[in-house]
């Protein structure tokens, strides 16, 4: 018999009752050093589950390949820390997580197959999930309930009723957990609405919905799909998650609470999405596409309930306030805010341009026409395309299918221009000083859809270039990967204006290593390093202006900043403050 099993109204834990009182919490999101802590206030908050997706595309990126399990994506040690602290775990393996996440999660090599119909019983699909549960599932029985372990239950896939109808699809994996030893409760979750409920449910296993707000209302939906049986918001959303261009979301305090409270006075079983949101390190956020190209910025604070770095917020007390009436909290001392790293500034006095480097960053691949980024092999970050113009004179440049997602425009080095996707741009007025000068474009990944049936859309050029309608022919296509910011050639900068994407180097001392928030004022967009961990995306679009700096990052001592600034600045410094800065609130 599963640990967790169901009665007509709810939950017994080895046959006692138990409300599940859980958090998000994605141990991809949070510095692996950081883990304990957060799982610790958790438990100080009152709850006695935590849950977390698990990035299928992070942990198998090569097809052929073994588990990536380190850093990061050391899920057995999440695992072990979270019984360590006394928690149970969800689990919410997919193999579609969408999380706001790259991708929602699938592999690229796996969504750049435009013949895989995606989420469905095509076996190619159901296929590539089963090689992946392999690799998995031994990897997770020791931390299964039936083994000792935390984990109570695992949810199958995620949301599908918003997706689609295919109930083979959601039978095969119910079936491919238990057939691979999953002895533990089964559950989906589909937003509160009666086709989705229905579309995205399985006979046999438990079906919980999402909502977060209209408690009764929803409540009552999901009692109308399942006559019996425990009542469970598998997401009770008390934030939102923000794209680059719009406002910071917040939700007030006092609302959120009063909704927990009626929840938990109906007798259901919660998740808090999130419970700490953290951040999209390096290229890993995802984004919307709907009316138009939205991407996800690199904060994931969602204002949740512990904040970004971790402090707890107004939620993390007025939620311990509204589950003390109803389960109880430990008799400890709340969390204080962790200590900050003083006010510092960082000089940034070395350069080195990215356009002469792209030689030393990867072969190119000569085509007569672009290939796609996805075709390069390159899942995240940048590509650099470079052809010659035929003629000299004023002109259009015509990019058919416009591009994925942000591209540069350079001739003979000069920057001409920016096309994005979001605003479909597809042309561009330049003008050519000569025949046969070069014409460079360098785009920008700026992450993967995560929601709808856009997933896998292609990135970098999309299609031919013509200028004055002439097909440019004799591409060079460069993948630019930047996992390792080591060794760059830095030089002194000289004092001038630096007008074309170039890295920049700095180093500051350190006393006591803390969390820090890097602000970037005079910068435009790029990429920010701090001793070779990608901190991820600035841009001085906003919301956010500030990115935060985990303390297990930072060493005594000298420290090193490196950021790639892909636009003109005449900024020559950074800042550490002790403050986050997330934009302009909007509170819904």
């Amino acid at each position: 018999m599963p640990a967790l099993t169901t009665t007509s109204d709810g939950f017994l834990l080895h046959g006692e009752p138990f409300r599940i009182l859980s958090g998000a919490l994605h141990y991809f999101r949070v510095h692996p050093d950081l883990w304990a802590d957060r799982l610790r206030k958790a438990r100080l908050m009152g709850l006695n589950t935590v849950e977390t997706y698990l990035p299928w595309n992070h942990h198998q990126p090569d097809p052929d390949g073994p588990l990536m399990l380190d850093g990061l994506l050391d899920l057995p040690r999440f695992l072990r820390l979270a019984q360590d602290e006394g928690l149970r775990v969800l689990l919410r393996p997919g193999p579609f997580i969408c999380a706001e996440w790259d991708g929602g999660g699938l592999p690229d090599w796996l969504t750049s197959d435009p013949d895989i119909r995606l989420r469905t019983s095509d076996p190619r699909f159901t296929g590539a999930v089963d090689r992946y549960l392999d690799l998995l599932l031994p990897v997770l029985r020791p931390h299964m309930a039936a083994a000792g372990g935390p984990v109570i239950a695992v949810q199958v896939e995620n949301e599908y009723g918003a997706y689609g109808d295919d109930s083979a699809y959601l039978k095969h994996l119910a079936d491919a957990f238990r057939s691979r030893g999953v002895e533990e409760l089964l559950f989906t979750c589909d937003q509160a609405d009666p086709e989705h409920l229905a579309a995205g449910s399985v006979p046999g296993v438990l079906a919980a919905s999402t909502f977060g707000s209209r408690v009764e209302q929803c409540l009552g939906r999901l009692r109308e799909h399942r006559s019996e049986g425990p009542l469970f918001c598998a997401e009770f959303w008390i934030g939102w998650f923000d794209h680059w261009g719009g406002p910071h979301h917040v939700r007030d305090a006092a609302d959120a609470a009063a909704d927990l409270d009626r929840l938990l006075s109906a007798g259901a079983s919660v998740n808090i999405y999130m419970f700490h949101g953290g951040t999209n390190f390096g290229f890993s956020n995802g984004a919307n596409h709907k009316h138009a190209y939205t991407p996800t910025i690199t904060s994931y604070d969602y204002d949740a309930a512990l904040t970004e770095c971790g402090d707890p917020g107004p939620k993390y007390h007025a939620f311990r306030e509204v589950i003390a009436r109803h389960a109880g909290v430990p008799d400890e001392p709340v969390p204080a805010p962790g200590p900050k790293l003083p006010p510092t500034e960082v000089e940034l006095g070395g350069r080195a341009p990215l356009l002469p480097l792209a030689g030393t960053l990867a072969a190119p691949v000569h085509a007569d026409a672009p290939v796609t980024m996805d075709e390069l092999g390159q899942r995240t970050g940048y590509a650099l395309y470079r052809t010659t113009l035929p003629a000299a004179g004023d002109g259009l440049l015509h990019f058919s299918g416009g591009v994925g997602d942000r591209a540069q425009v350079f001739v003979d080095g000069a920057p001409v221009g920016v096309l994005e996707r979001e605003r479909h741009d597809e042309t561009l007025p330049v003008r050519v000083p000569r025949s046969g000068a070069t014409l460079d474009v360098l785009v920008e990944n700026m992450g993967g859809v995560n929601y709808g049936p856009r997933i896998g859309a292609p990135k970098g050029l999309l299609g031919p270039v013509s200028f004055n309608g002439t097909a440019l022919r004799g591409w060079d296509c460069r993948p630019l990967p930047l996992d390792d910011v080591d060794g760059l050639p830095f030089v002194p900068a000289d004092g001038a204006a630096v007008t074309v994407p170039a890295f920049h180097h700095g180093t500051f001392e350190v006393d006591t290593p803390a969390d820090a928030f890097l602000a970037l004022p005079g910068w435009t967009k790029g990429q920010a390093w701090v001793n070779g961990f990608h901190l991820g995306r600035y841009w001085n679009r906003g919301p956010q202006h500030t990115l935060y700096l985990p303390a297990p990052v930072l060493r005594p001592g000298a420290n090193e900043l490196v950021l790639l600034e892909l636009h003109g600045t005449t900024a020559t410094r950074a800042q550490l403050t002790d403050t986050p800065d997330l934009g302009p609130e909007n509170t819904w």
